[in-house]
């Protein structure tokens, strides 16, 4: 293969589901550059760890991350230890709490844990940017925002849309971008990844690198996933969320319960299947000669089989088979553990027992779906919240379409 093959080759697997590219020429340069020099790029991407749990919405970049490993570049995985003290405000109506250093390093932990399960850990560098940005003197940090104006950092669309409204700004957020991009200089970055609500930030960063006498990183950018209620990006504060470490039969169900125009592009973006497959059964299906849910166990096998093993995702899906389709009690099922002084004559209060499930974010959430007749106790309905339930060893707990729980009483 020559190299203007490899080149075309290499790009169609970086261009996989990439939503921009700033610039692509500036790219195919870079690529051709480390054919004649054997120095891989150094592909860079930032997280905030305020929130670690890793969800399918992070794995877009995570797994764009692994390609340019796969083509044998240096991934930098950077945890913003420091800057995740400011808080990343894009997107945000109001100023993020500030985590204390104790959360910070607290949540890289559970952050490092978890992104093996996508990138080749031989091939990755973990970096911390308190590393530089805990050095910076206050002369280089004036230094670094005499290189950007009031205006242009208003530019950004939720510092305008703030400031519009009367809702407070605090000057740190404005140096958030500044310091995301000045990890860019730091490590010398060629690429950056992030989502599409990262452009601002990104394109700090290639500024930035001007500034410093460094050749600009290519930015590139990847769509937002939306969560399994088909409308929000995917977030565990939404509760829309499909966690990488959650159990396989809850991960295949929650799968399932995607709406059916979202199949395509969770396969483009979550899966290695072939491109011309997945067009192909994409065809078939508008075609009406592919029934959706046919397509979306496809899917469904694919994300837990990567997560998991073959093994644990035949299982889900014969799970799922046994659950939804037979009306069977799945074999693959969460317990639930109850201590015995937490029962009163044998009972709890059914909010109490839902709470110890782990999987709702607040007591409001748990009500509104008990009213909505979605939780059942040995496959009888339970539309009562103030209800209190008898409960023994070995019960089921069936809540919403999706999770299935086995109680477990302790003594």
């Amino acid at each position: 293969m020559d190299l203007n093959e490899r080149l075309a080759e290499d790009m169609q697997l970086i261009l996989r589901g990439a939503e921009e590219i700033i610039e692509t020429e500036d790219l195919k340069r870079k690529i051709s550059r480390f054919y004649q020099t054997g120095n891989p790029l150094i592909i860079k991407e930032g997280f905030d760890p305020s929130a670690p749990d890793i969800h399918l919405g992070h794995t877009v970049t995570l797994r764009k991350m692994r390609q340019f490993q796969d083509l044998g570049h240096q991934v930098v995985f950077l945890i913003g230890d420091f800057t995740g003290r400011i808080g990343d405000p894009t997107g945000k109506k109001e100023s993020r709490k500030q985590l204390t250093e104790e959360e910070v390093k607290e949540n890289a932990q559970t952050y490092a844990e978890q992104v093996f399960k996508i990138l080749d850990p031989t091939k990755t560098r973990i970096e911390f940017n308190s590393q530089w940005l805990g050095a910076l003197t206050l002369e280089d940090l004036i230094k670094i925002t005499s290189y950007f104006t009031v205006a242009r950092i208003l530019e950004r669309e939720d510092f305008n849309s703030r400031l519009k409204a009367g809702r407070p700004i605090g000057l740190h957020e404005f140096l958030y971008p500044l310091l995301q991009g000045y990890d860019s200089v730091a490590l010398k970055a060629d690429v950056e990844l992030g989502g599409t609500d990262q452009r601002f930030n990104l394109l700090v960063g290639r500024d930035l690198q001007r500034e410093f006498k460094q050749e600009p990183q290519v930015v590139l950018m990847m769509p937002l996933l939306e969560g399994t209620d088909g409308v929000e990006k995917m977030s565990k504060s939404l509760g829309n969320y499909i966690g990488i470490n959650e159990p396989p039969f809850t991960m295949y169900g929650k799968v399932m319960s995607i709406p059916d125009f979202l199949i395509e592009k969770y396969f483009i973006l979550l899966t290695d299947v072939p491109l011309s497959e997945v067009h192909k059964k994409k065809d078939l299906w508008e075609k009406n000669q592919l029934h959706p849910m046919a397509w979306k166990k496809e899917l469904a096998f694919e994300i837990v089989k990567t997560y998991h093993s073959q093994t644990e995702a035949r299982k889900a899906a014969e799970d799922f088979e046994r659950a939804f389709q037979k009306k069977e009690t799945p074999e693959q099922i969460v317990e639930v553990k109850l201590k015995r002084e937490e029962l009163t004559d044998g009972k709890i209060w059914v909010v109490a027992l839902l709470e110890k499930t782990g999987i709702f974010s607040s007591r409001s959430e748990i009500k509104r779906l008990i009213s909505q007749g979605g939780v059942y106790l040995n496959r009888e309905r339970i539309a009562d919240v103030g209800v209190d339930l008898p409960v023994k060893e070995d019960d089921s707990l069936r809540v919403g379409k999706k999770h299935f729980f086995r109680l477990r009483i302790l003594d």
